[in-house]
């Protein structure tokens, strides 16, 4: 099973302009970011696909592997699509490009679930982990994912889920952490597909894999990952990198 890793890489950032070029102990953020996705010895190769000219010769001026997008992408489902649909790969990673502080734990439980996968049930597989605290529950951008017995996800949601009416009953609350692994076929499919409503409304893209029905394995975990969306997010980074 050939496994690689893809980071998509905005330039534009809505509340960071340019973060993925801020410096980071004397290397950008996505620089950081690729170095700590190869370092994991998990993947047979590691690509940055990107929109930018900036971040694209940053990675292959410091020997990494990037490609340049053809196209505008609404999603990072449908960047990664264009990129690996003449690549070699049977499952791709989708590691954040603002997460230069990758923990390998996690990604190898994902990547697990695939090698036990002996009937292709599984079409996507990502992370989530147990909130318990009202605030982080209510927060809309806290995405929280429901499951059935087996782990494949029911729904994905900013608000609320399930609805607290009974407080009582055990219910755990589980936030969906944004690491990603596709089936080739899954990610091929996706960029084929049209937007529907329940995408459109919450924008998660997410949704539209369960809109058509395609499963999606959830792994539960303690991992928090350490993403910078704000300058505030950098200074703390810069500190963690001392």
């Amino acid at each position: 099973m050939r496994i690689i890793a893809v980071i998509p890489a905005r330039f534009a950032s809505t509340r960071f302009p340019a973060k993925l070029m801020q410096d980071l102990g004397g290397k950008t953020v996505i620089t950081r970011t690729y170095e700590a996705a190869v370092a994991t010895q998990l993947f047979e190769d590691v690509f940055v696909v990107t929109d930018s000219e900036l971040i694209y010769k940053e990675i292959v001026s410091r020997g990494g592997k990037a490609i340049m997008s053809k196209k505008e992408h609404e999603s990072g489902s449908d960047r990664i699509s264009e990129a690996i649909e003449n690549i070699a790969a049977d499952i791709i990673v989708n590691v954040q490009g603002d997460e230069p502080f990758i923990n390998k734990e996690p990604l190898a439980a994902v990547l697990e679930e695939f090698q036990k996968d002996i009937h292709k049930e599984i079409d996507l597989a990502s992370l989530m982990r147990e909130i318990s605290d009202w605030e982080a529950i209510e927060n809309p951008n806290n995405v929280k994912v429901i499951v059935d017995q087996n782990n494949f996800a029911l729904y994905f949601s900013r608000s609320v889920i399930p609805y607290p009416r009974d407080k009582n009953v055990g219910v755990r609350y589980f936030q969906h952490i944004g690491i990603y692994a596709f089936r080739k076929q899954a990610l091929l499919d996706f960029a084929k597909l049209p937007m529907k409503s329940l995408e459109a409304s919450e924008k998660l893209e997410q949704l539209r894999y369960l809109e058509y029905g395609k499963r999606i394995k959830m792994i539960e975990t303690d991992h928090v990952g350490i993403g910078i969306d704000t300058p505030e997010d950098l200074e703390k980074a810069r500190l963690m990198l001392k």
